[in-house]
Parts: C-alpha cells; structure tokens; sequence
C-alpha cells in the first residue's frame, strides 16, 4: 500500500511567495488525511496534483492562527459544492471545541455533519491495521503531534515449507497468509508460522508540528522511517528559539538522532532563513536530512523495500511547476533586498550562502537583477527572500 506526504505548506508564521503556512497531506491507499489548515490551504490543494478531495479528517497539531486560519474557507467551500455526506472530523488538542464555538458565525449552516474531537496524548486512535498517536510536544500551549503506526505485517510465504507439508496452492494457502491455520484432508494441521517467515515491521511516521525540542518527540518517533520536525530557526538563532518555544535546525537534527529516525524532514522554516543553510546545519548532526518546499513530496516504502525518498514537485499539478513561474530562467528580478542596494554588497552576500551569482543594476534603476547558474537558482531566491524579510517575524509566543 503507498504511503507518502504532500508537503502543502513549509512556512512559519507567514506565507512567503514561495512557501505556505503550515499543512500537510498524508496519503496511505485510499485515504486523505490533512495534518493542520493555515490559510490559503484549499488552494495550494487545487493547485497540488491532488486536487480538493473529500477530505474527512484533519488533525490540528494547535490552534495557532497560521495553522488554521484555512479551515472557515475549506468547511465553506465543501458546503458551497454540495457536500451532504460523508462529515468532516477535525481533531486537535483542548480548546479545538471552543474555537469551532467562535467560527460558528463565519460558517453558518453546513449541509455536512461537522464533529469536533479535543485529544490528549497518549491516547490511541485505531484504525485497523495503523493507529494514530497524538503525543506532547512543547510548545506553551495545548498542542499535540501525531505519529502515524503501522501494524506488523505478516512474514514471507514460504513456497518450498508449504510444498513439503503437503499445502496445495489455492484457498488454503492464502488463509495460512491470513494468519490463520488450515486442515489438510489427512487431517494435518498447519499453522502459520511453518510457512511464513518472521513478521515484518509496518512503517512510522512521526509529525511534531510547532514545538521546542522535546523528549517526549523523541520518545514518540523513535525508530519512526520519518520524522517531520519543525526548524523555524538557524543555529545563530537559538536563543529566539527558545524564547518562542520552536526548534533550530541542529536541535531537530539532534532529536532525530536520539530518536534513530530514518528520514528528518524539516519544516515551519522561517522566511528569514536560507532553507540550504538548515539542512548544512542539521548535516553535522544527523546525515540523512531533507528541507521539502511546498508540493514537495516523501515517499515512504516498506522498509525492506528502501529508504523514505524525497521527491521534488512530487505534489504539484502535471504542467505545473511547482516553484516560481520562472524557475527554468537565469535572471532573479529583485525590487528590494532588504538594506542590501549595491549590486556589490548583495553579490557578497549571496557568495557567502554558497552561490555564485552575477549582480548589477536593472534597466532604468528598477531595483537588481541576479544571474545565477540554473542549479542555483533555487536557493539563490530563498537567500534572497531571506535577505528581503523583516528582522521580527516570529509573534507567536
């Protein structure tokens, strides 16, 4: 069964013109689950290779305004189209009731039942062969992650072991795989363990949402294939950190490691960092780390099948670039870069994130104009988009 993420939105606190607050898609067969709604999410949806789905479940990490600030519009819209069944359930941590209390007004009366669920950690949401795990993180309000666990699966059938003890190919064979055993017409009986190898371990993935580095986190995703760990901050950043209660990327890296994820995929990154320089710093830490952007996608197999893969523009809509309508191009147009003007000052600047770049002055003084190498085009825009940003992003506390 697939099982794989679409990232939806990758920014803190803000949407950049490049990353969306904060939502994410977790796609396992048929299934929709939205991790979180900050506004402006239903579009990154219709603009994503998923399209607006009939979205049944959405689990809240907080009630901050950047995560979800998209739900009025979403509820609305599924109302708008004629959505009678199936109902919507919206999970989160204390308080979810009383906010859907105060957007009552926005939203009116939905054709749809709309159920409102307040979890805390520790309990188990079953769902047959996975469950949900809400766990604590720390974030200095009531807010919740959620790890994703599958059950074991059965071992390998073994062909040969069923050959020798007489087990003809057909109905018997597949409900020995089932887990059940079966009588022969001598009267044998043959148990599942004489055929199938040992039990193989199903797939985890661990989702934080806001938090400061946390043991509880590391507990929750240990041995997780996939850890999606915020990292609003750089390292030079930590004490704003941890004075409004996020992580930097080497105190994310750091739980990943404690905790012997597979993947870290970090994100919540705040416009005022070079996404690039993130996961640099979270590299000294723990090796195996990803900084997805909005309709970025991780795949996650089984793991005798491979490591989780991050698959660039996975989620975007086929003919769609997923980054700036301008991405195949060499030239970045920059009206401002914050207090950088000269042409110089900003070339130095950029050669010291690691890119090299061409910088002069526009046509008819209109601002900058940056030619950089195609494969650095990307982070030549997140440097300059950082650069651009102002000094106090961050109000949340």
């Amino acid at each position: 069964m697939d099982l794989d993420l679409v990232f939806l939105g990758t920014s803190a606190s803000m949407p950049t013109a490049r990353r969306a607050p904060a939502a994410l898609l977790l796609r396992r067969g048929g299934e929709r689950l939205l991790f979180d709604c900050a506004e402006g999410t239903q579009r990154q949806l219709q603009r994503s290779s998923v399209g607006l789905p009939e979205i049944e479940e959405i689990f809240l990490t907080h009630l901050h305004a950047d995560h979800v600030l998209g739900l009025p519009g979403m509820l609305k819209t599924f109302a708008l189209r004629g959505r009678e069944e199936p109902g919507v359930t919206v999970y989160g941590p204390r308080g979810a009731r009383e906010l859907f209390g105060y957007l009552k007004p926005f939203l009116g009366r939905l054709p749809y039942p709309l159920t409102i669920v307040e979890l805390e950690p520790g309990e188990t949401l079953e769902r047959g062969d996975y469950r949900l795990e809400p766990f604590a993180v720390d974030h200095g309000v009531p807010a919740l992650g959620y790890a994703l666990v599958e059950e074991e699966r059965p071992g390998r059938f073994d062909v040969d072991a069923a050959d020798a003890l007489g087990v003809p190919p057909g109905p018997e064979r597949k409900i020995l795989q089932g887990g059940d055993p079966v009588t022969l017409p001598d009267g044998a009986v043959v148990t599942p363990d004489e055929v199938l190898g040992p039990a193989r371990p199903g797939r985890k993935i661990a989702i934080t949402g806001d938090t400061a580095p946390s043991p509880s986190v590391i507990q929750a995703a240990h041995h997780a294939d996939l850890l999606v760990h915020e990292a609003t901050f750089a390292g030079e950043d930590k004490e704003r950190a941890r004075e409004t209660m996020h992580a930097t990327a080497v105190e994310a890296a750091q739980v990943a490691k404690l905790a012997d994820v597979r993947l870290l995929a970090l994100t919540h990154v705040s416009p005022r960092t070079i996404p690039a320089e993130l996961k640099r710093q979270a590299e000294t830490v723990f090796p195996a780390v990803v900084v997805p952007r909005d309709f970025d996608t991780i795949e996650v197999p089984f793991p005798e099948r491979g490591a989780p893969l991050l698959v660039k523009g996975g989620g975007a809509a086929a003919g769609r670039s997923a980054y700036d309508p301008g991405a195949m191009s060499r030239m970045i147009q920059v009206a401002t870069a914050g207090d950088v003007t000269e042409a110089e000052e900003l070339q130095e600047l950029l050669r010291n994130a690691g890119i090299e770049a061409e910088v002069e002055a526009a046509p008819e003084d209109d601002g900058l104009q940056v030619l950089v190498p195609e494969g650095d085009l990307e982070a030549a825009q997140d440097a300059i988009e950082a650069l651009s940003e102002p000094d106090d992003l961050i109000a949340e506390p």
